[in-house]
């Protein structure tokens, strides 16, 4: 059975798109999971990580991107949409890894989405605005293990389809100030879209990304989200029902390595290995153990 995990942050630059690439990697080349790649975030940092600006270019000169998908459902006389056709297949630019697919996204996502949003402020009530994703995605969901979908790094309207199809959430952040700042206003805007929907979703954890163990401040932030949970399960039970609880911080950091950086660079068709993709020794050896604990806690709390 498929499970489906959506990757958001209201803050950019905190690594999200190259985790959720990194996870798919993973899940298909260390555990030898079926994973599609759903690439929501109009930044297209997923799309041109794993397929190219050239190859990105051609699937939305045809039409064979999300942006298709939702014109379509703006519009009966846009170009048909063919989910089978659109979603690219083995995408990961390693010859050893396979099993990766992806839908890829575009930067005119971002005029599209004003056009659903205002879709959806004409039927307030509608679920439909919210499930132009779900209705394309379900016919080909049962061919895989795993969904991610990375979400642009707001709750707008298009988020809110990614979260419609996932099962669950996790929050990828650096353990700064600014980047976890959002993180209540993430919790509360998930939970009241899942009342309004009626579709609940999971928080897995917060991903701690870019982290640097000799930084005082990495430290202590993450001492201060861990309390945070403590605190919250320390409340007495009729205290706790009138909160969210605040999400686990999941127990592998990420470190701040220039070699994940460069990830992005990895051209088509690379001899090289996932290791090396993924900064070696210590640095994949967190990177797998991470991505092996979403994956439990995915199937246990979902």
């Amino acid at each position: 059975m498929v499970t489906a995990i959506a990757t958001i942050n209201l803050k950019g630059g905190v690594g999200k798109s190259t985790m959720t690439a990194a996870m798919a990697e993973i899940m298909a080349g260390s555990f030898g999971k079926r994973v599609l790649l759903v690439d929501l975030d109009p930044q297209t940092n997923l799309t041109t990580m794993m397929i190219g600006g050239e190859r990105w270019q051609e699937l939305n000169t045809s039409h064979r991107t999300i942006k298709a998908l939702f014109e379509q459902a703006l519009d009966s006389r846009a170009p048909a949409f063919d989910i089978d056709r659109a979603i690219q297949r083995d995408v990961s630019p390693l010859r050893s890894v396979t099993g990766i697919d992806l839908l890829a996204s575009s930067l005119d996502m971002i005029e599209i989405s004003e056009e659903v949003a205002a879709w959806q402020f004409d039927e307030p009530d509608s679920l439909e605005p919210l499930s132009v994703l779900k209705n394309a995605v379900e016919s080909v969901a049962h061919h895989y293990d795993y969904i991610l979908l990375d979400c642009p790094p707001n709750m707008g309207i298009v988020t809110r389809n990614g979260l419609m199809v996932a099962d669950a959430y996790v929050i990828p952040t650096i353990p700064d100030v600014l980047s976890t700042y959002g993180i209540p206003q993430i919790q509360k805007r998930v939970a009241a879209f899942a009342e309004k929907s009626g579709h609940s979703l999971k928080a897995l954890g917060l991903i701690i990304t870019k982290y640097r163990k000799s930084t005082n401040l990495h430290r202590t932030t993450i001492q201060r989200l861990q309390n945070a949970v403590l605190d919250f399960d320390a409340l007495r039970p009729e205290d706790r029902s009138t909160t969210e609880r605040p999400p686990n911080v999941i127990p592998f950091w990420v470190p701040d390595a220039i070699a994940i950086a460069g990830a992005a660079d990895y051209g088509s068709g690379s001899s090289g290995t996932l290791a090396k993709r993924y900064g070696g020794g210590e640095v994949f050896e967190t990177l797998e153990d991470l991505t092996e604990h979403v994956m439990m806690n995915a199937k246990i709390y979902t």
